[in-house]
């Protein structure tokens, strides 16, 4: 008792802030006596391809049972980090990337079905493209403007909703951008996710810089690859960091140029790695010597490769797992599979009208749409070409059953093109193009283009198109078409009544110039419906003949203008137009020509109607079947037998009613009408390479449907070999060709995009 007493009047003799000092230190021993709860932060460096290994790391993480607090990242480490603090799990990372065909998602390239017919058209014949304002060759920002790369973050993200604050995500997150004006470091840790990690993984030349706010943004890596700093400043008590960034290489590995510029770039990341790596607590570096910033191809084993890295270090892992408290509850990101809009809010268009972009979109109000359906929509404003970028969030409204789309345009400000193109093939010989391209000449959604053609044949196109989204687009199409072939002797006899001459083939020269006037109206951008005016001048003549005939004064055979009036239903699914693998093709015309100035002195009205259809599909891995069948005929006036079909020899954009045909040359076969099928099998054995046989079987007439000819067994039949190969000039064909009726061989070569 007497103790007490003392110990009560010790206490009563001290002051207030002694007693206060006493208590506090008491409640941190006893602080420390409880479980400790260590923040653990993750910082996950740039690196292309290579960070992938984050995933792997990850993956190690979740089995030590380590609870991450807080991640920052630059570039790839961004995406990946970004992506996990979102609320995805590591394996999920790993099912996401390893379905991720990123030839398609680091490119530009769109799904053709993305692209009206006319966009197929002006994509799919030119080999490079070049800014050209003011008649001054520019150079594009990057490769890609990144907009698939987008896509797929705002996708994987849109679960998100509202959050605009990475602090509040499953994970606080942040990364690292850099300005491209200043060089200054950017610490991106608001606003929209999807465009934080693009602006950070937008690795230069390869990607175009991202606008956020009044900043133009590119690849962290650049300013800061290793953000370890702001993660100690933002409340991580320990740091795991990985790093993907490349070593220096000695002399010997200097190979090249691209080697030497690699190695400068890297001078000041690795130099910054001196401070940063004993600022981390447990640090990783897997071995991803062997892999390249876009070894995506080889994505497993740079997956691996941070799997084995991390379990060098599973034992601390552990440890730090076991001074931490478990995590409150698992994130379970929602699964959305349809959604409705019910506000549209537009940001940037300046030039280009509400609806038009609506039209584009194809997506109505209180419907209900997939993301498929926004990704199409999406994709058919970026096959324009008018915008630089599209960056769009759905945000839920108050009723969770609707959202908002909120979409930021930024409008390209290249209005003029320059084009370049080269090809060769059998018929029109070798051939350069040159074209000039330039929108918003009459209206903002307008497109005009030149292309003049010289080689071998001179030729030119131009084109005006009026895009006017949901409803009739109004298109002008000119061209001048030149090409001399060798035809037998017989043939033009036998077409052009003749008489004996003593020669066995001709070489005819064969000019047309038609000039067009439509309306075109697209649904789903896959089918187009049109109508239209035209006027044909066309000459054919030849030189061989020693003199003319009464039959063929001045050995001309044709030199007659024609008026006609036409309509034309087309549908075109294909994923690719020279070697399709999957979807389904349609092209049917009908031409009523109603006047000629009539050199021959023989016209009557008269009209043509012809058909294409066709069916890919890929049964089998890397092996595709496809099937063509198309058939034409002429209603009337069998005089002016200049415009009848003409079969015979390959290619991809002939004109009027040449058909081609294996087996035969060109303008082998003719008459007013002719049915035709063709199969092929084309066995994709690596990527971008092709084996291709086939089977084409026709039968040629005149009148074939009112005599019942067209359903006998075939007259003509003709067979293929061929190899195939995608570049980026365009396809490089060889077919060896052989007909059974003819017992001749024919070999077919073409380089370059058609035109």
């Amino acid at each position: 008792m007497p103790k007490l007493q003392l110990f009560i009047s010790i206490i009563m003799h001290l002051n207030m802030k002694k007693v206060l000092f006493i208590f506090m230190v008491l409640w941190s021993f006893l602080g420390k006596a409880q479980e400790e709860d260590l923040k653990v932060g993750l910082v996950l460096s740039g690196g292309g391809a290579k960070g992938l290994a984050h995933i792997g790391t990850l993956k190690v993480l979740e089995e030590a049972g380590v609870r991450i607090d807080y991640i920052g990242g630059s570039s790839m480490g961004a995406i990946i980090g970004g992506l996990y603090a979102s609320g995805y799990s590591a394996d999920e990372l790993d099912s996401i990337f390893h379905e991720t065909n990123f030839n398609i998602l680091i490119q530009d390239n769109l799904p053709r079905d993305a692209k009206t017919f006319y966009e197929k058209e002006d994509s799919e014949k030119y080999a490079l493209t070049l800014p050209f304002d003011r008649f001054k060759i520019g150079l594009p920002s990057g490769l890609s403007r990144g907009q698939n790369i987008y896509n797929l973050m705002s996708q994987l993200t849109m679960h998100l909703g509202n959050v605009n604050d990475f602090s509040e995500l499953p994970i606080p997150f942040f990364c690292i951008a850099a300005d491209v004006e200043t060089g200054e470091e950017v610490i991106l840790d608001e606003g929209s996710l999807a465009q934080a990690v693009s602006a950070s993984g937008a690795i230069p030349s390869i990607f175009s810089p991202v606008k956020i706010g009044d900043r133009l943004l590119t690849d962290g890596g650049v300013a800061n690859n290793y953000p370890v700093e702001e993660l100690r400043r933002r409340g991580a008590e320990f740091v795991i960091g990985v790093d993907v960034q490349d070593s220096l290489m000695d002399r010997s590995e200097l190979k090249g140029v691209f080697d030497i510029l690699t190695q400068i770039s890297n001078f000041r990341t690795i130099n910054d790695m001196r401070e940063k790596i004993p600022k981390t607590d447990i640090y990783i570096k897997p071995d991803i010597s062997k892999f390249s910033v876009l070894s995506f191809d080889k994505g497993k084993e740079i997956i691996d490769s941070g799997r084995v890295a991390s379990e060098k270090r599973i034992d601390d892992l552990k440890e730090v797992s076991k001074r931490q408290k478990p995590r409150d509850s698992e994130f379970m990101i929602p699964r959305i599979d349809t959604l409705q809009i019910s506000t549209l809010t537009l940001e940037g268009n300046n030039n280009y009208p509400r609806e038009y972009i609506m039209g584009k979109l194809r997506l109505n109000y209180f419907t209900k749409f997939t993301f498929e359906d926004l990704n199409n929509g999406i994709n058919n404003l970026s096959a324009t070409g008018n915008f630089n970028r599209i960056n769009y969030r759905l945000i839920p409204n108050e009723d969770d059953r609707f959202f908002t789309l909120a979409m930021q345009i930024e409008e390209s400000q290249n209005k003029t093109f320059l084009r370049l193109g080269v090809h060769f093939d059998e018929l029109y010989r070798s051939a350069a193009l040159v074209n000039v391209t330039h929108k918003s000449l009459l209206f903002t959604n307008d497109v005009t283009s030149l292309d003049v053609i010289v080689g071998d044949n001179f030729r030119y196109n131009f084109d005006y198109y009026l895009d006017k989204g949901y409803y009739w687009s109004l298109g002008i199409h000119s061209r001048y078409n030149k090409f001399s072939d060798d035809i037998s002797f017989d043939f033009a006899r036998q077409n052009a009544g003749l008489e004996d001459q003593a020669v066995s083939r001709l070489n005819i020269d064969h000019i047309d110039f038609t000039n067009q006037i439509y309306f075109e109206t697209t649904f789903k951008q896959v089918f187009s419906f049109g109508i239209g005016a035209e006027h044909k001048f066309l000459k054919i003549k030849t030189e061989t003949l020693e003199s003319s005939s009464a039959q063929i004064p001045d050995n001309v055979f044709e030199n007659s203008h024609f008026l006609s009036g036409f309509g034309n239903l087309r549908f075109d699914s294909y994923d690719n137009k020279y070697f399709p693998s999957t979807g389904f093709y349609l092209n049917s015309d009908f031409h009523l020509y109603l006047y000629s100035s009539d050199y021959n002195k023989n016209f009557s009205e008269f009209s043509i109607a012809k058909g294409e259809i066709g069916y890919a599909v890929t049964p089998l891995n890397k092996l595709s079947l496809r099937l063509k069948g198309s058939a034409g005929l002429k209603i009337g006036n069998d005089n002016t037998n200049t415009l009848d079909f003409f079969l015979g020899g390959y290619g991809n954009n002939l004109i009027n009613n040449f058909e081609p045909f294996l087996g035969y040359d060109f303008i082998s076969i003719s008459g007013d009408s002719y049915i035709k099928a063709l199969a092929e099998l084309d066995y994709e054995f690596t990527r971008g390479h092709h084996l291709i046989g086939s089977a084409n079987y026709a039968n040629v007439g005149n009148r074939l449907y009112s005599t019942g000819e067209w359903f006998s067994g075939p007259d003509f039949s003709g067979y293929a070999l061929g190899y195939g190969f995608e570049s980026f000039i365009g396809p490089l064909e060889i077919k060896y060709t052989w007909s059974p009726e003819s017992q001749s061989s024919t070999w077919f070569f073409n380089l370059g995009f058609w035109f």
